[in-house]
């Protein structure tokens, strides 16, 4: 067996810090070496979660300047992350950066130049890249079993209590920015780069916070549109989540998304399925499992990126752009 990549967590307080921690903590390829919060206030309610009992806590210095240490998952607030990131990549770290890659488009890019010039890694964060229903939808668009694709509709709600929406309302782009940004992931690696991006950005809740909490983007391509839809107001909002794909052969339909329920149609028999509809079994693996096993894979040279530089750098101006937010 090879041995464990030496990895660390930089931040605690991204949604997903908890889900990569636990992963980072079982994985077979990577050793968790430490963790470190900048933040004095964060640290200190860290310290006093169950979820961090045991691991190693690291200053910043710390985890820079150790040479074991190869991979950072960079798990702060959405605002301090960039920072984070640069600082891990010119300590020559390898890094998973969690989404949205921040606000200012230009930083970004300017940090994937660097860890490029650097020979290093960066991978995104996004949570549906290795769920298997996105692969094989994917898959049916990039082997062509769907036809010319021409709409795509995808939903994410949540209902989100009221802390944190006083702290996603920071970002103009409210839920759209915060949640939605992963499935603009998805519609990017399905259909490219949008030519053009109509946001509609809307509060309905009776909160006072200011937050965007209903919002919708229509995204034009050359011959497709796209619809997406996120809201921070509905009650058990999971099971509704949902991602279309449709083309002039045939259509795919993930509902839910967690744990993904697949339905196919095919004008004709592809790809091993038949014509007609069908519901088609596919695997739930749990969150950042797969992301975390295909991060070690290219850092030990047995594989090439799953989504590259160029792809994120779209993805991170789409999500700008539907989040009415400067690029």
């Amino acid at each position: 067996m090879a041995q464990r990549i030496g990895a660390a967590l930089l931040g605690t307080a991204h949604a997903h810090a908890l889900g990569n921690l636990r992963v980072l903590q079982d994985s077979p390829d990577f050793e968790l070496l430490g963790v470190c919060e900048p933040d004095a206030g964060l640290l200190a309610a860290a310290r006093e979660a169950e979820a961090f009992a045991g691991v190693r806590w690291l200053d910043r210095a710390q985890l820079l300047a150790d040479e074991q240490i190869a991979m950072v998952a960079v798990e702060g607030r959405v605002r301090d992350n960039l920072g984070f990131a640069r600082e891990a990549i010119e300590a020559g770290k390898h890094i998973h950066l969690d989404k949205p890659a921040g606000s200012d488009l230009s930083e970004f890019e300017s940090l994937l130049e660097l860890a490029g010039e650097r020979g290093l890694l960066v991978q995104m964060g996004y949570m549906f890249r290795y769920n298997a229903a996105f692969e094989l939808c994917l898959r049916a668009v990039r082997e062509g079993w769907l036809g010319e694709v021409f709409y795509v509709h995808g939903e994410i709600n949540s209902d989100i209590p009221e802390p944190t929406r006083r702290q996603l309302a920071e970002y103009a782009g409210g839920m759209m920015f915060e949640l939605a940004c992963h499935l603009i992931d998805m519609l990017v690696a399905t259909l490219g780069p949008p030519q053009r991006v109509r946001p509609f950005l809307r509060h309905d809740g009776a909160q006072d916070d200011g937050l965007a909490d209903n919002c919708t983007a229509v995204f034009e391509f050359a011959r497709a549109a796209a619809l997406l839809h996120t809201a921070a107001l509905e009650a058990h909002a999971s099971e509704r989540r949902c991602w279309e794909v449709c083309g002039t052969e045939g259509t795919v339909i993930i509902q839910p998304l967690e744990p993904p329920a697949v339905r196919l149609c095919l004008k004709s028999p592809r790809g091993g399925f038949g014509a007609g509809w069908q519901a088609v079994a596919v695997p739930h693996i749990p969150r950042y499992v797969r992301d975390m096993a295909d991060l070690a894979a290219c850092l030990r040279g047995e594989r090439e990126p799953s989504y590259g530089p160029e792809h994120d750098l779209a993805t991170q101006r789409a999500v700008l752009l539907a989040s009415s937010l400067a690029v």
